[in-house]
C-alpha cells in the first residue's frame, strides 16, 4: 500500500492525525475506552497554496493551529467528561490571549531588556535580543515540561512520533511494534518553532531600531517571511542526507527530548487508533 504523508498532534489524552484530505483525532475517555473522531479536511487545508515554496510555511501554520484548537476542544470534552462540548470560539479567545502573552513575553520583552541595557552597537543589539528570546523560550519549555498534566500531554507526542515513524517503516501498527521507534521526529512542531527563533534572529538583524514600536510591527510584517524560510529549511533538512543539514535539525530533536516523553502502550494504542483511522478508507465520522 502506498505510504501517505501524515502529521500530527498531542493533545489531552489523545492524540490527532493528518494527512492531506483527513483528520482523525482519538481520545482515551476516563472509562478506558477510546473514543475517534473522523472528518475531511476543509478546501483551505488542501489549497494549492500549500504547495508552493515560502507561502506554504504560513499556510501550513495557520492551517494548523485552527486543527489544533477544533481537536483540544473535542479532547478536553471527552477526557474530561464535560457536559457540554467547549467552544472553539472560546478556546480560540483562550488562543489569541495566549498569543498576546507569548508576543509580548517572547518578542517585547527581548527588545525592552536590550533596550534598557544602553547597547548601542546595532549588531550587538540584535545578537542580545535574539539570544534573549531564545533563552527564555528555552526556559519555558523546560519549565512546563515538569508540569504533570503537561507532561502526560509530552507522552502523546512520544507517542504521536513513535507511531509515525512505524507507519513509514512500514511494520505492523501494534504497540509492541510501534515502541523500540525514536519518539524524536525531524516534522515536528517543536523543531520548526525552535528554527523560527533561529532565523528571526537572521531576519531581524537587518531591522534599525528607530523605537520599540516600529520594531514590534516590524516583527509582526516580517513574521511570514520567517516562518516560510524555516519551513523550507525544515523541508530540505528531512530529504536532504548531508552532514550540514543534519546539523540544521539537530537542535530541534535535542529540544525534542523535553517536549516528548517515553508513553506507555495505552497511549500507543490511542496514537495507533488515530493513524489507521486517516489511513484506512472507512467511513467519516463527523464530530
Amino acid at each position: 500500500m502506498e505510504r501517505i504523508t501524515v502529521g500530527g498532534q498531542a493533545i489531552i489524552e489523545g492524540v490527532m492525525m493528518r494527512s492531506e484530505s483527513v483528520t482523525a483525532t482519538a481520545v482515551r475517555s476516563p472509562s478506558g475506552e477510546i473514543i475517534l473522531s473522523k472528518k475531511m479536511n476543509t478546501p483551505y487545508a488542501t489549497s494549492s497554496w500549500r504547495k508552493k515554496p515560502f507561502i506554504r510555511g504560513v499556510v501550513v501554520l495557520l492551517d494548523s493551529l485552527s486543527a489544533g484548537v477544533n481537536a483540544l476542544a473535542y479532547s478536553s470534552y471527552i477526557a474530561e467528561e464535560k457536559e457540554e462540548k467547549t467552544d472553539k470560539w472560546e478556546l480560540l479567545g483562550a488562543g489569541l490571549l495566549a498569543m498576546l502573552f507569548v508576543m509580548g513575553v517572547f518578542f517585547i520583552l527581548p527588545t525592552v531588556i536590550v533596550v534598557l541595557c544602553g547597547v548601542q552597537a546595532v549588531w550587538l543589539k540584535n545578537v542580545l535580543e535574539g539570544s534573549i528570546r531564545l533563552a527564555i523560550f528555552l526556559c519555558y519549555v523546560y519549565g512546563i515540561s515538569r508540569c504533570h498534566e503537561i507532561r502526560r500531554v509530552f507522552q502523546y507526542h512520544g507517542a504521536e512520533h513513535k507511531t509515525i515513524f512505524a507507519y513509514e517503516a512500514g511494520v505492523e501498527l501494534l504497540p509492541e511494534n510501534v515502541r523500540p521507534f525514536s519518539r524524536f521526529h525531524p516534522r515536528c512542531g517543536t523543531s520548526f518553532l525552535l528554527v523560527v527563533m533561529l532565523v528571526s534572529i537572521v531576519v531581524f538583524a537587518f531591522l534599525g531600531w528607530s523605537n520599540l514600536l516600529y520594531r514590534f510591527f516590524s516583527w509582526i510584517l516580517l513574521f511570514p517571511i520567517v516562518a516560510g524560510i524555516s519551513y523550507e529549511l525544515i523541508q530540505i533538512s528531512i530529504h536532504s542526507q548531508h552532514s550540514f543539514w543534519r546539523v540544521v535539525i539537530g537542535p530541534g530533536l535535542w529540544l525534542q527530548r523535553l517536549t516528548t516523553q517515553e508513553p506507555d502502550d495505552e497511549m500507543l494504542e490511542v496514537a495507533i487508533a488515530a493513524l489507521q483511522a486517516v489511513i484506512e478508507d472507512k467511513k467519516i465520522i463527523e464530530v
